[in-house]
C-alpha cells in the first residue's frame, strides 16, 4: 500500500479546510442577513407550512441546518417562537440542508471550479479590510466560498487511490458483503462521522467524495446520507440540555422527526432508490452502476446522491406533516413538564451559547434582560407585601427575597459572561458594542436595586424584632412612595423589552422626578415628627433610610431606562444647565 501516514494528515487538513471554507461561508451569509434573520423565524411561523416555508429559507440563507435548529430551539426557549411553530421551521431546515450538497456536486464535480475559487478570493480578499461592513461582509462570504471548493480539490486529490491502494477496497468489502445489514451499518457510519465532525455539510463533502473515488456503491452512500441526517440532530439536543422545557421538546422533536423519516426510508430504500435510478438515466447514466470500473458516471452519481437526499427530506415532511400534532403529543409525553420553581439559579433563555450571527445572540441577551427586570418586579412586589400587608408569612416572604437577590447576583454574572463571549467570538460594528457596553449597565443598575430592596428587608426584619412602630403617617408616605417606584418599574419593563430607539426617556424622567419629589417632600415631613416625637429616634432612623433607599432604587431604574434607550438624557439635561 503507497498510502502514508502523511497522505493521511493532508487528507485531514483538506477536511479542515473545507470545514473552515464552510463555517466563514456560512458566517458571511448570516452577517449579511442580519437582523433580518429573526424576522423570518419569529414573523414568517403562523402555521406549520409557512414554517416549512422559514425554516428552509434560513437554512437556504445561513448554509447550516444545524444553525437554523440550534436557532429555532434558542427561540423556543426565549419565547420567540412556541413549540408547534418550531416544528414547521425544524422540517423546512432538513430540506434547506440539501442546497449545500446540490452546490458541492453541481460546482465540485461537474466543473473546474478551483481556478475559479481563487480567482475569486483574489477578487474579494482586499474588501474584507473595507470600513463599510456589507462589502466586509459580502467579501467574507465570497472567500469562504472559495475557501469550501479549495478544500474539496484538496479532499480529492487526497483521498488515497484505489486501483494503486486496493487493500482499501479489500477493508471496505469486509463492510459491504451483508446485503440489507450494510445499509444499516452505513447509515451508523453516516451518523457517526456527522457526530464527530459536527457538520452535516461537511459529512455529506466526504460521502460525496467516497461516491465520486468509487470507495462505496450508490446505496450505500445513500445509507450514510440517511445517518447524516441523524447526526445532525444531536447539535440541537446537547443545545437544549441547560434550555426549559419547550427548547428540549423541539430538539427531541427534530431527533424523533428524523430517525421516523430514517426508518421509513430504510424500508423502502430498494424502490426509493430504483426510482432515482430511472429519472437519473432518463438524462444519463445509471448511478447504480458507478464503482471503480465506471469513472465517466461518477459526477452523475454526485447529482444523484444529491437528488436522493432531497427526494428524503421532502417525501419526509409531506408524509409526517399531517401527523405533527400526534407528534408533539408523544415528544410532550417522553419530555414531560415537571413544573419545576421557574427561579431555579440558572439562565432561562440563554441555552445554545453564542449564535453565529451576534444580532441574534444580543436579541437572547435582550430576552434575558427582560426576565432580570421581571424578577425585579417580583422583589418589589414582596417587599410591599413585608410593608403593608397582614404578616402570617412574614419568614415565607423573607425567604424569597433572599432567594431573589441571590438569583439576581447568579444572573448578573451569567449573563455579563454571555455578553463577553459574543465580543470574543464574533466581528462587532461600533453600534453592537455600544450596545452591549448598555446592556452591561443595566444588569449591574438592576443587580444594585436588587441588593437595596434585600437591605430593605432586613431592616424591616430588625425592626420586627426591636418592636419599633412607626406612625401613621410615615406608613401611609412610605406606601406612597413605593407606588411611585411600582410605576417606574412598571415602566422599565416595558423600555428594557424595546429596540432602543423606541424607549421613551421623557417619561422615565418624569417617573423618577416624581420619586425625587416625594422623598424631599417626605423627609421634611420626618423631621417635623422627629421634633415632635411622633416616633423613637430609632424607627425615625429606619424611616429615613428606607425612604433613601427607594430613592435610590429610583435612580437606577433611570439608569436603566437610559440604557436601553443608549444614551444618559437625564446627565444630558443637567450639563446642559450648568453650562447656562
Amino acid at each position: 500500500m503507497s498510502y502514508t501516514f502523511f497522505d493521511l494528515l493532508q487528507l485531514i487538513g483538506a477536511l479542515g479546510i473545507f470545514i473552515f471554507g464552510m463555517k466563514i461561508f456560512s458566517e458571511g451569509l448570516q452577517n449579511i442577513a442580519g437582523s433580518r434573520l429573526k424576522g423570518i423565524l419569529s414573523g414568517m411561523t403562523r402555521n406549520r407550512l409557512t414554517g416549512v416555508l422559514t425554516g428552509f429559507a434560513t437554512t437556504a440563507i445561513t448554509q447550516s441546518s444545524t444553525t437554523t435548529t440550534v436557532m429555532a430551539v434558542s427561540f423556543v426557549n426565549a419565547g420567540l417562537l412556541t413549540f408547534m411553530q418550531s416544528t414547521g421551521v425544524i422540517m423546512g431546515a432538513n430540506i434547506g440542508t440539501t442546497i449545500t450538497a446540490w452546490i458541492v456536486a453541481l460546482f465540485g464535480f461537474k466543473m473546474k471550479i478551483t481556478p475559479i475559487a481563487i480567482a475569486m478570493i483574489g477578487i474579494f480578499f482586499v474588501f474584507l479590510f473595507s470600513k463599510n461592513s456589507r462589502w466586509r461582509n459580502i467579501a467574507e462570504t465570497m472567500v469562504g466560498f472559495g475557501i469550501l471548493f479549495i478544500g474539496l480539490e484538496f479532499i480529492k486529490t487526497g483521498v488515497p487511490d484505489i486501483r494503486s491502494n486496493p487493500e482499501i477496497l479489500s477493508f471496505l468489502d469486509m463492510f459491504t458483503g451483508y446485503g440489507y445489514m450494510s445499509l444499516v451499518l452505513f447509515v451508523v457510519i453516516g451518523t457517526v462521522l456527522t457526530l464527530i465532525m459536527q457538520s452535516s455539510s461537511a459529512a455529506s463533502a466526504v460521502t460525496l467524495v467516497m461516491l465520486f473515488e468509487g470507495w462505496i456503491s450508490f446505496p450505500l452512500a445513500a445509507a450514510m446520507v440517511l445517518g447524516e441526517n441523524i447526526g445532525t440532530t444531536v447539535t440541537a439536543n446537547l443545545a437544549a440540555m441547560v434550555g426549559n422545557v419547550h427548547a428540549k421538546r423541539a430538539a427531541r422533536f427534530h431527533f424523533l422527526f428524523n430517525i421516523i423519516g430514517v426508518t421509513w426510508m430504510m424500508l423502502s430504500i430498494y424502490f426509493v432508490l430504483d426510482a432515482i435510478d430511472w429519472v437519473v438515466q432518463t438524462f444519463t447514466n445509471s448511478p447504480l452502476s458507478v464503482m471503480s470500473d465506471d469513472p465517466a458516471a461518477r459526477p452523475n452519481a454526485t447529482l444523484a446522491l444529491s437528488l436522493f437526499h432531497t427526494t428524503f427530506n421532502v417525501l419526509n415532511v409531506i408524509i409526517l406533516f399531517a401527523f405533527v400534532p400526534q407528534l408533539v403529543r408523544l415528544v410532550e409525553y417522553l419530555q414531560p413538564d415537571n413544573n419545576k420553581n421557574e427561579d431555579t439559579f440558572h439562565l432561562r433563555y440563554i441555552s445554545a451559547g453564542v449564535m453565529t450571527s451576534p444580532n441574534l445572540s444580543i436579541a437572547q441577551a435582550q430576552k434575558e434582560i427582560q426576565h432580570f427586570a421581571d424578577i425585579i418586579d417580583k422583589m418589589h412586589s414582596a417587599v410591599y407585601e413585608l410593608l403593608f400587608e397582614p404578616k402570617p408569612a412574614r419568614e415565607k416572604l423573607m425567604e424569597g427575597i433572599q432567594n431573589y437577590e441571590r438569583l439576581t447576583d447568579q444572573l448578573e454574572i451569567e449573563i455579563s459572561d454571555y455578553l463577553v463571549s459574543i465580543s470574543e467570538r464574533t466581528h462587532l460594528e461600533h453600534d453592537l458594542t455600544e450596545r452591549m457596553r448598555c446592556m452591561q449597565t443595566m444588569i449591574n443598575d438592576m443587580e444594585r436595586i436588587a441588593d437595596i430592596y434585600f437591605q430593605i428587608s432586613k431592616l424591616l426584619e430588625r425592626m420586627q424584632e426591636t418592636k419599633s412602630p412607626w406612625p401613621d403617617a410615615a406608613i401611609n408616605e412610605l406606601e406612597h412612595m413605593m407606588k411611585a417606584v411600582q410605576k417606574a418599574i412598571s415602566n422599565m419593563l416595558l423600555n428594557v423589552s424595546m429596540e432602543p430607539d423606541d424607549v421613551d426617556l421623557d417619561h422615565a424622567i418624569v417617573l423618577e422626578d416624581e420619586i425625587d419629589e416625594l422623598r424631599e417632600k417626605y423627609r421634611n415631613n420626618h423631621y417635623t415628627r422627629l421634633e415632635s416625637s411622633d416616633y423613637s429616634p430609632r424607627a425615625g432612623v429606619s424611616y429615613i433610610d428606607v425612604l433613601n433607599r427607594l430613592e435610590r432604587i429610583g435612580d437606577h431604574i433611570l439608569n436603566v431606562n437610559e440604557s436601553a434607550a443608549g444614551r444618559r438624557l437625564k446627565a444630558m439635561r443637567i450639563i446642559g444647565m450648568s453650562q447656562q
